[in-house]
């Protein structure tokens, strides 16, 4: 016994040794480089930690041309940042803007050893986003910044341009949170009915045992995993996106398990006595003073496309826009991601 002991402590060792060779202990951005392979002149490559709301959060901000307008992403979750997937993902908006990625409080880079996670407060994020946008506007002088939410992102990123209309060019909601409660019963419906066509009486008890909402933050994962397991929500396997995050330059060993520590984690610290964070925007934003854009998979039942028309349409702003991805769910800028990156593009060439 004691010998199998003695051999498995050593592969464990000798694992996580090949881990951090593999993935590095340091942690960096590279440089846009000319075919000479110098770094090219007027571009930026930065990864920074800047204080937000007394807490340390890392950012990077990337461009091929510092004259550019930023786009400032706000990811999803809360847990779920991008920062490691933007090599992949983000080569042509760095051509057009200066691309800023920010993990948030609680999230990759930015989930720091003992993190205290009653601080995930939603208007913390709010104050957390306006301290970054007003640190933006003022290093890289510019005067307004494009803003671009994902789910959870939106929720935040929608308040924000709200109250603060005066930072932004356009607001871009991918995958827009509207009315939390409704969502939740419109994939209900869809889930159960897609789960009897199929006549899978495994996920038909889950989903019994789940219930119907409204759902505690316990509820809500369990049935969010049901929904992805039937097309609702991702449009990359995580096995393949979990490949592309551990090619960044931007993360460390240790980063990706703060990553990790992150997402499984969630949102759970903001649902105060189990109860899921609401929102209504069809009631209490109702206007924008900005332009606004938003981006839904046709396929989405995290945030349905129902209630993204619907708002679309009784939503009052200078311009709006509703584009379509056909073939995408919760996450079109993995499953279009060329479409996607063309119609941001757009979005910029319309509000400048």
């Amino acid at each position: 016994m004691k010998k199998v002991i003695t051999i498995s402590a050593a592969a464990l060792i000798a694992g996580i040794f090949a881990a951090i060779l593999f993935l590095g202990l340091s942690a960096s951005t590279r440089p846009f480089k000319d075919a000479e392979g110098n770094v090219l002149p007027g571009s930026i490559a930065v990864l920074e930690e800047v204080e937000l709301g007394g807490l340390k959060q890392w950012i990077s901000i990337r461009g091929r041309d510092v004259t550019n307008p930023v786009l400032l992403w706000l990811h999803g979750g809360p847990g779920s940042a991008q920062m490691s997937l933007s090599h992949h993902f983000d080569a042509a908006l760095e051509e057009e803007f200066i691309v800023v990625h920010w993990d948030q409080r609680g999230a990759g880079k930015s989930n720091h050893e003992n993190f205290e996670e009653k601080t995930m407060t939603f208007e913390q994020f709010k104050r957390d986003a306006l301290e970054l946008v007003e640190y933006i506007i003022e290093q890289l002088g510019q005067d307004k910044i494009y803003l671009l939410g994902h789910s959870w992102g939106t929720h935040v990123g929608i308040e924000l341009v709200a109250e603060h209309p005066e930072h932004f060019h356009a607001y871009i909601g991918m995958s827009q949170v509207v009315d939390s409660q409704r969502q939740h019963k419109i994939a209900y419906e869809w889930l159960k009915k897609e789960i009897e066509d199929q006549e899978d009486k495994k996920s038909l008890n889950r989903l019994r045992e789940i219930g119907e909402p409204p759902y505690s933050h316990s509820q809500y994962r369990e049935f969010a995993q049901l929904v992805d397991g039937y097309g609702g929500s991702f449009d990359l396997e995580i096995w393949k996106l979990a490949l592309i995050s551990f090619e960044a330059d931007e993360y460390n060993f240790v980063d990706y398990y703060r990553l990790i520590d992150g997402m499984n984690r969630g949102g759970g610290p903001l649902h105060t006595e189990g109860e899921m964070l609401s929102a209504n925007f069809l009631e209490d934003i109702p206007s924008l003073e900005v332009p606004a854009f938003f981006l839904v998979g046709k396929n989405d039942y995290n945030t349905p496309l129902q209630l993204v028309e619907e708002y679309y349409k009784r939503l009052e702003a200078p311009h709006k826009e509703l584009i379509i991805f056909e073939h995408s769910a919760h996450t079109p800028n993995f499953g279009e991601n060329e479409k996607f990156n063309r119609e941001i593009i757009g979005i910029k060439n319309k509000t400048r």
